[in-house]
């Protein structure tokens, strides 16, 4: 009876879980390290091991939300809260600070679009990739995990090219979430301007929003607001201009 009660309201019981991992990570971050470590990047550590932990359990593909009591974590973690999540966010921007930004900003965002398609191109060169298709592919993942998959498809790479694509992404993504705690003083990240030009230089909505409220959640909209037009800008110019630079070199 009490598992179909927990399966009935599937969220809720979602939202238990995180709330109880995001407490014993408080508890840790004091009593391990004195606060020097956010609680926030220890659950994404934790959060990280449990999906591991799923996936090893049950065989499936979406980690702890393959297990039936758990099932809720999908829609709790799955694209239409995280977008909302997001959304809401840049509500809370103060336009005047955000105006600060300026042209700063607008560079971050194209040297965040352009420097980690040429790093993920050149890793993929170095691991024995040498069509157009591939390097770019790959390339694009290294921008966003969104864009890797949007721009294979667009270009017919291969599932398996696909695949590193979204892999390479998500790596991104975690190495900026748990990364942005440990070196916010040392790069100044404690003001809104540094946050916008943080999120235009790493472009992954999910590792700047996160690192940030393990940072400072003042900052999250700020990173946010410019992280968000990655997507758009990757999926514009990764399948085309991108595409076809590459395809002049290598085909």
């Amino acid at each position: 009876m009490i598992a179909a009660v927990l399966q009935a309201n599937a969220l809720l019981v979602a939202f238990v879980v995180v709330g109880a991992v995001m407490g014993a990570s408080a508890i840790l971050s004091r009593m391990l390290t004195g606060g020097r470590v956010s609680g926030s990047a220890i659950a994404i550590l934790i959060g990280l091991a449990l999906a591991f932990y799923g996936g090893i359990h049950t065989g499936g593909s979406r980690g702890l939300a393959d297990i039936p009591l758990l099932s809720g974590i999908g829609l709790m973690g799955g694209a239409m809260l995280r977008d909302f999540a997001i959304v809401a966010t840049s509500f809370e921007v103060d336009v005047a600070r955000a105006r600060r930004a300026g042209v700063a900003g607008a560079v971050a965002l194209v040297l965040g679009t352009v420097l980690p398609f040429a790093v993920g191109a050149a890793t993929a060169y170095a691991y024995g990739y040498r069509d157009a298709v591939s390097l770019t592919t790959i390339g694009a993942g290294a921008v966003t995990y969104i864009v890797g998959p949007v721009t294979g498809a667009a270009v017919g790479a291969a599932s398996p090219v696909i695949a590193l694509s979204i892999a390479t992404g998500v790596l991104k993504a975690v190495l900026v979430m748990v990364g942005t705690p440990l070196v916010a003083r040392t790069i100044g990240l404690d003001n809104p301007r540094s946050a916008m030009i943080f999120g235009g230089l790493m472009g992954t909505v999910s590792g700047v929003s996160a690192g940030l409220a393990a940072t400072d959640r003042r900052l999250v909209p700020y990173g946010a607001l410019v992280a968000t037009f990655h997507t758009g800008v990757g999926c514009l110019v990764a399948p085309s201009i991108f595409y076809f630079a590459l395809r002049a070199l290598f085909d």
